[in-house]
């Protein structure tokens, strides 16, 4: 009897430890949440080519890409992500707190945001880092409470033509200096 009472403890026990803290990916949920992501210079970009993915962590520990990138809404709910579903935050119990942000990237950069980020930094935005109380196990899934929303610029700046007569005139001037030792 003894020996089967331990053996459903011991499952208990290893049941707690085995789960994960749950967030509910949704950068819109009533009053609680409100984190719409724009784009500037066309905000009708919201079809599909641009994908949002949350990266989160314990309090102490580093940010890593959780749950998988998900297209935002390209209806009358553009710039949110409300189908993101409950995801689960590898290394934090339910009821404790993690650090959570969105990041978000056109699709046509990578199939993640950290190549996305590698190829250009035009075209790629993140939140502000937000620390929450998971839910999971018997806790309902933590809302994003807090997290806000972010501008993705989808042209990068040109620089002036200022700025490219100077750099020219720099290579000439090092051109030239090169020049110089050469011929002594």
């Amino acid at each position: 009897m003894n020996r089967h009472l331990f053996v459903v403890l011991w499952m208990i026990s290893g049941a707690q430890v085995g789960a994960q803290g749950v967030v509910n990916f949704s950068t819109r949920a009533g009053a609680t949440v409100n984190a719409p992501v724009t784009y500037l210079g066309d905000n009708t970009l919201a079809d599909g080519r641009f994908l949002g993915q949350l990266y989160a962590g314990a309090l102490n520990g580093p940010l890593s890409a959780v749950g998988s990138p998900t297209p935002f809404r390209s209806d009358a709910g553009k710039g949110y992500i409300t189908a993101g579903g409950n995801v689960e935050v590898p290394g934090v119990l339910p009821g404790e707190t993690a650090r959570v942000k969105l990041v978000a990237w056109a699709g046509s950069l990578g199939d993640t945001y950290l190549e996305a980020l590698g190829r250009n930094v035009c075209g790629v935005g993140e939140s502000p880092v937000i620390t929450i109380q998971l839910g999971g196990g018997t806790l309902p899934p933590a809302a994003l409470a807090g997290l806000s929303g972010f501008v993705i610029s989808l042209g990068c700046p040109e620089p002036s033509p200022l700025a490219i007569g100077l750099i020219g005139a720099g290579l000439l001037w090092t051109c030239r200096r090169q020049g110089k030792r050469s011929a002594r």
